[in-house]
């Protein structure tokens, strides 16, 4: 392991801007390694004998499966505690359960709401913290974009243009803005201006690019932002806990940015990949996607079928890369080599 990822054993990851942008990229390094053996069959338990606290506030499929599955392959024991099987917040202080936790177990996963929760957990906790998402920021999932990205990109990432299109106000538009700005990308927002990043995580994000060189462009106009893209990167446009009534609004502010046929060929790069952090709401074959389409009579939402079925997504290697960062991450803080 790099020397960079041994300094990492005791800390936490709660925001993107805790890596530095040696320890992100040795950490994709090692993620890349743990793979390699993973498929090989020749993986050692590096975590044998440790115990991990998983704490769902939020459901999941890929967070949750990937910080299982990680810990088992390593020879770790995972408990998870789903939306209301644990007393954080309610009849035991958010303190109160670090100090708890750590007596017990050897890493703590948090995946809710506030950050300001995972934050005081990582305060108080006396082993690693790892933010599996907040609303504010989810950078386990941008290890694993990057790592997808290096899979498929052709060039250096200082060379590499990322734009992200959508509903640009949330965890994973925040945590690719600053990611990007850390590692020197050309990344770019295209969203309306009423949903785009807040001006705070610009401003980290624009302190971060004056020492890496990236360049950040946060804009409304579509073909600015897609303009020789190497990657697309669109998340859903809608939260199911936000009220109906706001979603038609919602709908029409957001279909011009929609990740269809008409804006891959804006981009004009025959090569260009797309991402989504899933899920993606790009048929009717879902229940949400059928009431979507009986009320306002669309197909899709944030990208449409021919693209997330076409040979441009590599949606489903980012999922799978997941897994990989996230063992890279517990392995590199619990144990440190």
């Amino acid at each position: 392991m790099a020397g960079t990822l041994r300094g990492l054993r005791g800390r936490s990851l709660v925001q993107d801007a805790d890596l530095s942008k040696g320890e992100f990229l040795d950490l994709v390094d090692f993620a890349v390694a743990l793979r390699s053996e993973k498929r090989l069959g020749q993986e050692p338990y590096r975590l044998e004998g440790k115990n991990v606290a998983l704490i769902f506030e939020k459901s999941s499929t890929r967070t949750r499966s990937a910080f299982e599955v990680a810990a088992h392959d390593q020879g770790a024991h995972a408990t998870y505690m789903g939306p209301g099987e644990s007393q954080l917040g309610y009849k035991e202080s958010v303190k109160d359960t670090a100090r708890v936790l750590s007596r017990m177990f050897d890493g703590i996963e948090y995946r809710g709401f506030a950050q300001r929760e995972v934050d005081e957990l990582a305060k108080f906790a006396s082993v690693p913290v790892w933010n599996g998402l907040t609303d504010q920021w989810h950078p386990t999932q941008l290890l694993a974009d990057v790592m997808t990205m290096r899979d498929h990109g052709d060039r250096p990432l200082e060379e590499t243009a990322l734009c992200y299109v959508g509903d640009a106000r949330n965890n994973t538009a925040n945590s690719l803005l600053v990611v990007g700005a850390l590692l020197g990308l050309d990344v770019r927002i295209g969203a309306p201006e009423a949903l785009q990043p807040s001006f705070e995580v610009r401003g980290l994000a624009e302190d971060l690019a004056k020492e890496s060189g990236a360049r950040v462009t946060v804009t409304s106009v579509l073909a600015d932002a897609v303009a020789k893209a190497d990657f697309l990167y669109t998340d859903v446009w809608l939260s199911m806990g936000e009220p109906n009534e706001s979603w038609g609004e919602r709908i029409r502010l957001l279909f011009p940015y929609q990740i269809n046929a008409a804006l891959l060929a804006l981009t004009r790069n025959p090569d260009v990949k797309v991402l989504h952090c899933l899920p993606a709401l790009h048929n009717a074959d879902t229940d949400v996607g059928k009431q979507l389409a009986a009320s306002y009579h669309v197909d899709a939402l944030e990208i449409t079928e021919e693209v997330f079925e076409s040979p441009a997504s590599i949606v489903f290697d980012q999922a799978e890369n997941r897994l990989h960062t996230i063992k890279a991450l517990m392995i590199a803080t619990m144990v440190g080599a």
